[in-house]
């Protein structure tokens, strides 16, 4: 190989400090890049987390807004049935004033159980199933229950993106730089979860 040639490929000492500074200064970009990329990504993800939890709220006040209509409907037909009135009344005050989901699931069970008491009250009372008004509100009692099962299901599915990203390498360490606590499951209740006895 010819002399010159040998020196040309040869680099000094400060450019190879050059290359060696440059080639960390990219590295430490890239890095930072990284730590922000997965950063942002467990904030949306918790943001996504919270949006579902709202959906929830949302869903369950609208039901709570329609059950006084519903109670007040099946009065003017049934007005002995006191218990039932007062069992969804309370069930109702319970489910508003849930504040996590372990709560709202908790108070889903009895909600669910005095409503289908109170939409079994129109087999009793024909002109009660009649009422274009009970009718109207069973539905959209009935569309809000649709939409409440669908936003658990999507803030479960949140959850559970949400755990995989901060229980998994390399989101673990990222979510350590920041308040990332494990959000609650909308599990069903116990109750819910038992299969209804059948008899002939």
């Amino acid at each position: 190989m010819p002399l010159g040639w040998a020196r040309a490929c040869s680099v000094s000492e400060e450019e190879t400090i050059v290359i060696a500074l440059i080639v960390i200064i990219v590295l430490i970009v890239v890095l930072v890049g990284a730590v922000v990329l997965i950063f942002n990504g467990i904030v949306r993800l918790r943001n996504q987390v919270d949006n579902g939890w709202s959906q929830i709220d949302v869903q369950i006040k609208r039901r709570a807004d329609l059950i006084p209509n519903l109670v007040e409907t099946v009065k003017g037909y049934a007005a002995h049935e006191s218990g039932t009135f007062e069992a969804v009344v309370q069930a109702r005050n319970a489910s508003l004033t849930a504040t996590s989901p372990a709560e709202a699931a908790a108070a889903e069970g009895p909600i669910t159980a005095a409503l289908g008491k109170l939409f079994a009250l129109a087999e009793a009372y024909p002109d009660l199933k009649a009422d274009a008004n009970f009718r109207q509100l069973q539905e959209e009692i009935t569309s809000t229950e649709d939409r409440i099962a669908y936003a658990r299901q999507f803030y479960n599915d949140s959850v559970t993106h949400f755990h995989n990203k901060i229980d998994t390498f390399p989101g673990m360490v990222v979510a350590k730089m920041g308040t990332f606590p494990h959000r609650e499951l909308f599990e069903a209740d116990e109750a819910d979860r038992a299969v209804p006895k059948v008899q002939f």
